[in-house]
Protein backbone atom coordinates (compact mmCIF):
# COMPACT_ATOMS: atom_id res chain seq x y z
CA UNK A 1 0.00 0.00 0.00
CA UNK A 2 1.62 3.42 -0.82
CA UNK A 3 1.25 5.99 0.80
CA UNK A 4 -0.69 7.76 -2.09
CA UNK A 5 -3.48 5.52 -2.04
CA UNK A 6 -4.00 5.57 1.22
CA UNK A 7 -4.55 9.65 1.14
CA UNK A 8 -6.79 8.82 -1.63
CA UNK A 9 -8.75 6.74 0.02
CA UNK A 10 -8.81 8.56 3.59
CA UNK A 11 -10.18 11.79 1.09
CA UNK A 12 -12.73 9.86 -0.28
CA UNK A 13 -14.00 8.65 3.09
CA UNK A 14 -13.97 11.87 4.54
CA UNK A 15 -16.13 12.93 1.47
CA UNK A 16 -18.30 10.42 0.86
CA UNK A 17 -17.79 11.18 -2.42
CA UNK A 18 -15.24 10.20 -5.18
CA UNK A 19 -15.96 13.44 -7.35
CA UNK A 20 -15.66 15.42 -3.95
CA UNK A 21 -12.15 13.74 -3.00
CA UNK A 22 -11.07 14.59 -6.68
CA UNK A 23 -12.13 18.03 -6.45
CA UNK A 24 -10.23 18.01 -2.76
CA UNK A 25 -7.13 16.47 -3.82
CA UNK A 26 -7.21 17.96 -7.75
CA UNK A 27 -6.89 15.22 -9.16
CA UNK A 28 -9.28 13.83 -11.76
CA UNK A 29 -12.40 11.72 -10.69
CA UNK A 30 -11.35 8.71 -12.75
CA UNK A 31 -7.45 8.92 -11.19
CA UNK A 32 -9.15 8.60 -8.17
CA UNK A 33 -11.41 5.95 -9.04
CA UNK A 34 -8.30 3.78 -10.41
CA UNK A 35 -6.08 4.22 -7.03
CA UNK A 36 -9.38 3.16 -5.11
CA UNK A 37 -10.10 0.02 -7.53
CA UNK A 38 -6.40 -0.52 -7.35
CA UNK A 39 -6.13 -0.45 -3.27
CA UNK A 40 -9.33 -2.80 -3.34
CA UNK A 41 -7.44 -5.24 -5.67
CA UNK A 42 -4.34 -5.30 -3.63
CA UNK A 43 -6.26 -6.08 -0.57
CA UNK A 44 -8.71 -8.12 -1.98
CA UNK A 45 -11.96 -6.42 -0.01
CA UNK A 46 -14.05 -3.74 -1.52
CA UNK A 47 -13.33 -0.60 0.32
CA UNK A 48 -16.58 1.27 -0.38
CA UNK A 49 -19.86 0.34 -1.03
CA UNK A 50 -21.09 2.56 -4.33
CA UNK A 51 -24.71 4.30 -3.74
CA UNK A 52 -26.76 6.65 -6.64
CA UNK A 53 -25.12 9.57 -4.36
CA UNK A 54 -21.71 9.06 -3.14
CA UNK A 55 -19.80 6.28 -1.41
CA UNK A 56 -20.02 4.30 1.61
CA UNK A 57 -17.68 2.46 3.83
CA UNK A 58 -17.45 -1.39 3.89
CA UNK A 59 -17.01 -3.22 7.12
CA UNK A 60 -13.13 -3.29 5.48
CA UNK A 61 -13.08 -0.34 4.75
CA UNK A 62 -13.89 0.64 8.18
CA UNK A 63 -11.29 -1.32 9.08
CA UNK A 64 -8.33 0.18 7.02
CA UNK A 65 -9.10 3.69 7.85
CA UNK A 66 -8.20 3.64 11.37
CA UNK A 67 -4.69 2.15 10.04
CA UNK A 68 -4.67 4.48 7.23
CA UNK A 69 -4.90 7.68 9.18
CA UNK A 70 -2.24 6.16 11.53
CA UNK A 71 0.03 5.92 8.78
CA UNK A 72 -0.35 8.92 7.05
CA UNK A 73 -0.34 10.41 10.59
CA UNK A 74 3.05 9.27 11.13
CA UNK A 75 4.37 9.92 7.97
CA UNK A 76 3.35 13.67 8.52
CA UNK A 77 5.05 13.68 12.00
CA UNK A 78 8.43 12.02 10.11
CA UNK A 79 8.47 14.62 7.62
CA UNK A 80 7.55 17.63 10.65
CA UNK A 81 10.53 16.34 12.37
CA UNK A 82 13.31 16.07 9.18
CA UNK A 83 12.14 19.47 8.79
CA UNK A 84 12.62 20.84 12.05
CA UNK A 85 16.40 19.24 11.49
CA UNK A 86 16.72 20.68 8.28
CA UNK A 87 15.70 23.90 9.72
CA UNK A 88 17.32 23.76 13.07
CA UNK A 89 14.23 24.31 15.09
CA UNK A 90 14.66 20.84 16.82
CA UNK A 91 17.89 18.22 17.73
CA UNK A 92 21.13 18.13 19.07
CA UNK A 93 24.68 18.84 18.79
CA UNK A 94 27.37 16.96 20.81
CA UNK A 95 30.28 18.61 20.65
CA UNK A 96 33.48 17.99 22.04
CA UNK A 97 37.32 20.30 22.25
CA UNK A 98 40.89 20.02 24.14
CA UNK A 99 41.27 22.32 26.91
CA UNK A 100 42.37 25.35 25.76
CA UNK A 101 39.84 25.63 23.14
CA UNK A 102 37.66 25.71 25.80
CA UNK A 103 38.81 28.57 27.18
CA UNK A 104 37.02 30.72 24.31
CA UNK A 105 37.00 29.50 20.98
CA UNK A 106 34.53 26.70 21.72
CA UNK A 107 32.34 28.50 23.94
CA UNK A 108 31.60 31.34 22.06
CA UNK A 109 30.97 29.77 19.15
CA UNK A 110 28.23 27.73 21.00
CA UNK A 111 26.86 30.76 22.34
CA UNK A 112 26.45 32.72 19.27
CA UNK A 113 24.98 29.43 17.97
CA UNK A 114 22.53 28.84 20.60
CA UNK A 115 21.46 32.37 20.25
CA UNK A 116 20.39 31.71 17.01
CA UNK A 117 19.17 28.72 16.79
CA UNK A 118 17.64 28.26 20.56
CA UNK A 119 15.70 25.05 19.85
CA UNK A 120 18.77 22.87 19.46
CA UNK A 121 20.20 20.96 22.53
CA UNK A 122 23.40 21.62 23.07
CA UNK A 123 25.97 19.72 24.82
CA UNK A 124 30.03 20.15 25.76
CA UNK A 125 32.93 17.30 26.86
CA UNK A 126 36.25 18.51 27.51
CA UNK A 127 39.10 16.46 26.66
CA UNK A 128 42.16 15.22 25.09
CA UNK A 129 42.74 14.70 21.32
CA UNK A 130 43.25 11.46 20.99
CA UNK A 131 40.22 10.83 23.89
CA UNK A 132 37.76 12.69 21.46
CA UNK A 133 38.63 11.71 18.21
CA UNK A 134 37.71 8.04 19.64
CA UNK A 135 34.26 9.35 21.14
CA UNK A 136 33.59 10.86 17.72
CA UNK A 137 34.48 7.39 16.22
CA UNK A 138 32.01 6.01 18.84
CA UNK A 139 29.36 8.49 18.14
CA UNK A 140 29.37 9.57 21.07
CA UNK A 141 30.31 13.37 19.98
CA UNK A 142 29.17 14.97 16.24
CA UNK A 143 31.90 17.05 16.15
CA UNK A 144 35.36 17.59 18.11
CA UNK A 145 37.49 20.28 18.50
CA UNK A 146 41.28 19.34 18.38
CA UNK A 147 44.94 20.19 17.49
CA UNK A 148 47.63 18.60 16.22
CA UNK A 149 51.60 19.57 15.65
CA UNK A 150 53.11 19.92 12.46
CA UNK A 151 55.21 17.00 13.16
CA UNK A 152 52.51 14.73 13.96
CA UNK A 153 49.67 15.13 11.77
CA UNK A 154 45.90 13.87 12.20
CA UNK A 155 44.52 10.50 10.29
CA UNK A 156 42.82 12.78 7.36
CA UNK A 157 41.62 9.19 6.34
CA UNK A 158 39.86 8.71 9.10
CA UNK A 159 38.39 11.88 9.66
CA UNK A 160 37.50 15.07 7.82
CA UNK A 161 39.42 17.81 9.08
CA UNK A 162 37.99 21.20 8.91
CA UNK A 163 41.06 23.84 9.86
CA UNK A 164 40.30 26.93 11.91
CA UNK A 165 43.53 28.61 13.60
CA UNK A 166 47.12 27.75 13.64
CA UNK A 167 47.94 28.72 17.30
CA UNK A 168 51.30 29.86 17.78
CA UNK A 169 52.47 28.82 21.83
CA UNK A 170 53.95 31.54 23.95
CA UNK A 171 55.92 31.16 26.98
CA UNK A 172 54.44 32.41 30.50
CA UNK A 173 56.87 34.01 33.41
CA UNK A 174 56.76 35.68 36.37
CA UNK A 175 55.92 39.77 36.20
CA UNK A 176 58.55 39.69 38.40
CA UNK A 177 60.91 37.60 35.73
CA UNK A 178 63.84 39.19 34.37
CA UNK A 179 62.79 38.49 30.42
CA UNK A 180 59.25 39.78 31.81
CA UNK A 181 59.87 42.79 30.34
CA UNK A 182 60.73 41.47 26.79
CA UNK A 183 58.18 40.91 23.92
CA UNK A 184 60.28 38.09 22.05
CA UNK A 185 62.44 35.72 23.49
CA UNK A 186 64.85 32.71 22.74
CA UNK A 187 64.17 29.76 24.23
CA UNK A 188 68.15 29.19 25.23
CA UNK A 189 67.40 32.37 26.90
CA UNK A 190 65.41 30.50 29.67
CA UNK A 191 67.79 27.10 30.03
CA UNK A 192 67.73 28.33 33.71
CA UNK A 193 64.52 28.29 34.54
CA UNK A 194 62.44 25.43 35.04
CA UNK A 195 59.48 25.01 33.05
CA UNK A 196 56.11 23.55 34.18
CA UNK A 197 54.92 20.89 31.87
CA UNK A 198 51.75 18.57 31.77
CA UNK A 199 54.51 15.08 32.04
CA UNK A 200 57.91 15.08 33.17
CA UNK A 201 59.65 14.12 29.74
CA UNK A 202 59.99 17.17 27.09
CA UNK A 203 59.08 14.88 24.01
CA UNK A 204 55.30 14.72 25.63
CA UNK A 205 54.50 18.15 26.15
CA UNK A 206 54.01 21.45 24.07
CA UNK A 207 57.44 21.66 24.31
CA UNK A 208 58.23 18.91 21.67
CA UNK A 209 57.52 20.80 18.53
CA UNK A 210 59.83 23.83 19.71
CA UNK A 211 62.86 22.65 21.05
CA UNK A 212 65.92 23.88 19.37
CA UNK A 213 68.88 21.58 19.19
CA UNK A 214 70.73 20.74 22.24
CA UNK A 215 68.03 22.61 24.40
CA UNK A 216 66.97 20.15 26.97
CA UNK A 217 64.59 21.81 29.44
CA UNK A 218 64.10 21.32 32.89
CA UNK A 219 61.11 19.90 34.48
CA UNK A 220 60.90 20.27 37.84
CA UNK A 221 56.93 20.29 38.39
CA UNK A 222 54.56 18.36 36.25
CA UNK A 223 50.58 19.43 36.59
CA UNK A 224 48.42 18.09 33.79
CA UNK A 225 45.60 21.41 34.08
CA UNK A 226 46.26 24.98 33.25
CA UNK A 227 45.03 26.37 36.62
CA UNK A 228 48.09 24.34 38.27
CA UNK A 229 50.37 25.10 35.59
CA UNK A 230 49.75 28.79 35.58
CA UNK A 231 49.48 29.08 39.43
CA UNK A 232 53.28 27.75 39.88
CA UNK A 233 54.12 30.12 37.29
CA UNK A 234 52.67 32.72 38.78
CA UNK A 235 54.11 31.82 42.19
CA UNK A 236 57.69 32.03 40.91
CA UNK A 237 58.51 28.31 40.78
CA UNK A 238 58.92 27.76 37.18
CA UNK A 239 57.93 29.31 33.10
CA UNK A 240 55.25 27.64 30.89
CA UNK A 241 54.45 26.89 27.09
CA UNK A 242 50.69 28.59 27.15
CA UNK A 243 48.84 28.05 24.31
CA UNK A 244 47.49 31.70 22.36
CA UNK A 245 43.92 29.96 22.87
CA UNK A 246 44.40 29.99 26.48
CA UNK A 247 45.50 33.68 26.90
CA UNK A 248 42.01 34.61 27.99
CA UNK A 249 42.41 32.67 31.20
CA UNK A 250 45.84 33.70 32.10
CA UNK A 251 46.19 35.73 35.16
CA UNK A 252 46.83 38.97 35.41
CA UNK A 253 50.33 38.41 37.21
CA UNK A 254 51.44 36.47 34.60
CA UNK A 255 53.59 37.61 31.16
CA UNK A 256 53.29 36.51 28.36
CA UNK A 257 56.29 36.43 25.89
CA UNK A 258 56.42 35.14 21.89
CA UNK A 259 59.09 32.85 21.00
CA UNK A 260 61.86 34.15 18.24
CA UNK A 261 60.78 32.77 14.61
CA UNK A 262 63.59 30.29 15.05
CA UNK A 263 62.11 28.78 17.69
CA UNK A 264 57.97 29.03 17.16
CA UNK A 265 55.84 26.23 16.68
CA UNK A 266 52.42 26.05 15.83
CA UNK A 267 49.46 23.91 16.60
CA UNK A 268 47.06 23.39 14.25
CA UNK A 269 43.42 23.64 15.54
CA UNK A 270 40.52 21.59 13.16
CA UNK A 271 37.05 20.89 13.81
CA UNK A 272 36.87 17.06 13.22
CA UNK A 273 34.38 14.64 11.51
CA UNK A 274 34.12 11.42 10.71
CA UNK A 275 34.75 10.79 6.82
CA UNK A 276 32.59 9.49 4.85
CA UNK A 277 29.59 10.46 6.77
CA UNK A 278 27.00 13.45 6.06
CA UNK A 279 27.29 16.47 8.13
CA UNK A 280 23.86 16.79 10.29
CA UNK A 281 22.70 20.19 9.56
CA UNK A 282 23.51 21.30 13.21
CA UNK A 283 27.24 20.36 12.34
CA UNK A 284 27.28 21.93 9.48
CA UNK A 285 25.97 25.31 11.09
CA UNK A 286 28.54 25.60 14.01
CA UNK A 287 31.34 24.80 11.84
CA UNK A 288 30.49 28.48 10.58
CA UNK A 289 30.32 29.88 13.95
CA UNK A 290 33.25 28.11 14.99
CA UNK A 291 35.12 29.50 11.93
CA UNK A 292 33.33 33.43 13.06
CA UNK A 293 35.06 33.06 15.81
CA UNK A 294 38.65 31.86 14.71
CA UNK A 295 38.99 34.75 12.39
CA UNK A 296 38.65 36.93 15.60
CA UNK A 297 41.53 34.98 17.31
CA UNK A 298 43.91 35.00 14.50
Amino acid sequence: MQPQALQVFRAVAEHGSITAAARALRYTQSAVSRQIAALEAELGSPLFDRLPRGVALTEPGRCLLGHAEAVLDRLDAARRDLAALRDLTAGRLRVGAFPTAVAALVPQALATFRSAHPQVALSLVEGLTPGLLERLLAGDADVVVVSAAPDRPLDDERFDLHRLVDEVLLVAVPRTHRLAHRRTVRLRELAEDAFIAGSATAEETLLRATLPAGFRPRIDIVAAEWTGKLGCVAAGLGVALVPALAVRATPPDLALLRLHPDDASVRRVFAATVAGRSRPPAVQRFLTHLDAVAAGLR
